[in-house]
């Protein structure tokens, strides 16, 4: 499923975006990479924007029932280098956090979150994706995530219980007008966790479900009067004017059993980072202050990333020959013709309903 924003009252046709709320699929593959220095590389960067609904098409049609979908997103640094002013409201790096625990804030320009029902599929697209890329980039990070028997996590509990769905995780996710130019994304954050599985598994059962706040085999919540407050479900649930305010997670398990290493891949989308930012520091710091998730006395966050998700149709439009904001041969941006109905464009406040990207395809 993909959200689409109707911007059809300002005469600009809906942007379309990337598949943030598509279902939940048994496999997944996360790539996090940073772009290499050099202006050729950015143009090579650019050019996998463009042909990326094509490769997804060509290795799609293998087997559609696979439901094959990759959202590519980008970081702070990255949106600049690649694509200059204007740029989304709300992006920024990561925000590291030190509070009981620490949040770490670790590089990436690019995530690359690629779903299917098949693992191979994913694996394919991939390979092609990064062959792509070639040296212009280079890969920090590769996690295989799996489905766990019925959406558990390897700590033996069911994840992802109050996702929203449907109508409701568009609007938890997509952007509206409160960005208009950029309506149709999303951001999107990353942490990586490790988990202490001996250690959790020593614990007793009634004490995980008090650090969790369901239980472990029926997964009913517990009742908020026996409900611990530092539990994760008390700490993660964030409202605002009395409205509790949603994200959507794929959050994923995997793990290298020779390498004793078994752990969840946190990835959440929402129209705004702050609600998951406000989560994160509950959890790391506590609310109040001290009153920390005991859950990260097991699981530890390795790494962490923010990025935003521009919609498909701006990724469809990006030109792979635009000169990188900043370089000294820098021109700026040629100015719409008159009636110029480019649909990767969304009318800013005040603007000529132009987003005035110079790497934005225009035709002629």
């Amino acid at each position: 499923m993909t959200g689409r924003i109707d911007l059809r009252e300002s005469g600009v046709p809906p942007a379309v975006s990337q598949p943030v709320v598509a279902k939940l699929t048994k496999a997944a593959i996360f790539l996090v990479a940073t772009i290499n220095p050099g202006r050729d590389n950015d143009v090579t960067v650019r050019q996998l924007c463009a042909d990326l609904s094509g490769l997804l098409r060509a290795v799609g049609f293998r087997d559609l029932e696979s439901r094959l979908s990759c959202v590519m997103g980008f970081g702070s640094d990255a949106w600049d280098r690649l694509f200059g002013a204007p740029r989304p409201k709300d992006l920024h790096p990561f925000r590291e956090i030190n509070g009981v625990h620490h949040a770490v804030a670790t590089p990436g320009d690019i995530l690359l979150h690629i779903r299917s029902t098949r693992m191979d599929i994913c694996f394919e697209i991939a390979a092609q994706i990064v062959s792509r890329l070639g040296s212009a980039v280079t890969v920090i990070d590769e996690v295989h995530g799996f489905k766990y028997f019925d959406d558990r996590d390897l700590l033996g509990f069911v994840d992802g219980t109050e996702n929203p769905v449907d109508q409701d995780a568009v609007d938890a996710a997509i952007i509206g007008d409160e960005d208009a130019p950029f309506a149709g994304g999303s951001y999107v954050i990353t942490q990586k966790y490790l988990h202490d599985l001996a250690r959790w598994n020593a614990k007793p059962v009634e004490e995980q479900e008090r650090i969790i706040g369901r239980a472990k085999l029926s997964d009913i919540e517990q009742d908020d009067a026996v409900k611990a407050s530092y539990a994760h479900n008390v700490l993660t649930n964030i409202e605002e004017d009395g409205r509790q305010l949603q994200i959507v997670r794929d959050n994923m398990p995997f793990g290298e059993i020779g390498k004793g290493e078994f752990g969840t891949y946190f990835i959440g989308y929402a129209r705004s980072p702050r609600p998951i930012e406000q989560m994160l520091e509950n959890m790391f710091v506590g609310l109040p202050a001290g009153n920390y998730d005991r859950l990260l006395d097991v699981s530890r966050a390795v790494t962490g990333t923010l990025f935003f998700v521009p919609s498909a149709t701006f990724l469809d439009n990006v030109s792979a020959d635009a000169v990188s904001p900043g370089s000294a041969s820098d021109a700026p941006a040629p100015t719409p013709a008159a009636g110029d109905n480019d649909i990767s464009r969304t009318p800013a406040a005040g603007g000529d309903g132009s987003l005035g990207i110079g790497s934005l395809k225009r035709e002629g």
